[in-house]
């Protein structure tokens, strides 16, 4: 079983906590994607990345001094957005790093899929960015697709990387997947689905109006959460994230399916784990 999460805008360098203890498995590529942005101009890179200057150029600065093989925070360390805060990977106990190690995949537009202790360095590329009026070069010069797109410039890879045997031993491959990225992420995986595969969203709602609403800053929370949770219990069946509670959040039978596994809200959030 597997676990997709989505990167964090805002990241950070951490490198007195934990020691790395990989480099991401599609280095080469990010650094095909690293010379690309460096190639581009000021206002290109303002465009590919949609922000203010402020952050533009904090980011401009990042990839003239960028350097992929040291100064490297791992992974699950180095994001900063509110899922992580709420996973709180800082905390974790030894066995829960083992689990999530095994178990989860972090993916990210820049480096494509990462394990929780693979080294990173500060970086913004979101999977949604596109060019326009530049090509993003696949393979060392080898194709231009569509302008830049990141999904055609990864390609199948993510979803191979996904379900492929955690240790290379030739085990079969983790074909049943729960998802807790946003759907920029997931499409990554879900587009490539085989019949034998078990795709499991995670869906973390409120009740307005007889629909069920998702509402950001909690469902991020709850997906942070969730993550803790399983690396807890050493979850390996989805049937055991049913009892995931917490500030509120039930799992709703009534309204989940195979592929759905809602939760919903019936309290206002509280403070930590109910």
């Amino acid at each position: 079983m597997r676990i997709i999460i989505s990167p964090a805008k805002q990241m950070r360098t951490n490198t007195d906590v934990f020691a790395c203890s990989s480099l991401p498995v599609f280095l080469e590529k990010t650094e095909c994607l690293m010379h690309w942005i460096r190639s581009m101009s000021y206002e290109e890179q303002k465009k590919l990345w949609n922000c203010s200057d402020k952050i533009a150029r904090e980011n401009a600065g990042r990839f003239v001094r960028m350097d992929l093989r040291s100064n490297l925070t791992p992974a699950l360390l180095a994001y900063d957005g509110i899922q992580y805060t709420y996973m709180a990977p800082a905390v974790f106990e030894d066995g829960q790093f083992a689990y999530v190690q095994e178990h989860l995949r972090i993916l990210s537009g820049f480096y494509g899929v990462l394990k929780p202790m693979d080294g990173v360095v500060p970086h913004r590329l979101e999977m949604g960015s596109r060019g326009s009026g530049y090509t993003l070069q696949a393979n060392a010069g080898t194709g231009a697709p569509d302008e830049g797109s990141l999904y055609d410039f990864w390609g199948d890879s993510l979803y191979r990387e996904v379900t492929a045997d955690a240790d290379g031993q030739g085990l079969p491959q983790s074909r049943t997947i729960i998802n807790l990225a946003s759907k920029e992420y997931s499409r990554c995986i879900e587009k490539y689905l085989q019949p034998e595969d078990r795709f499991i969203t995670c869906i973390f709602g409120e009740i307005e109006g007889g629909k069920i609403v998702q509402k950001g800053v909690y469902a991020k929370m709850a997906r942070g959460e969730m993550v803790r949770y399983m690396a807890e219990i050493h979850a390996e069946e989805p049937e055991q994230l049913k009892s995931f509670a917490w500030s509120g959040y039930r799992f709703d039978p009534a309204r989940s399916t195979d592929r759905d596994y809602v939760f919903i809200r019936t309290k206002v959030p509280g403070k930590g784990r109910k």
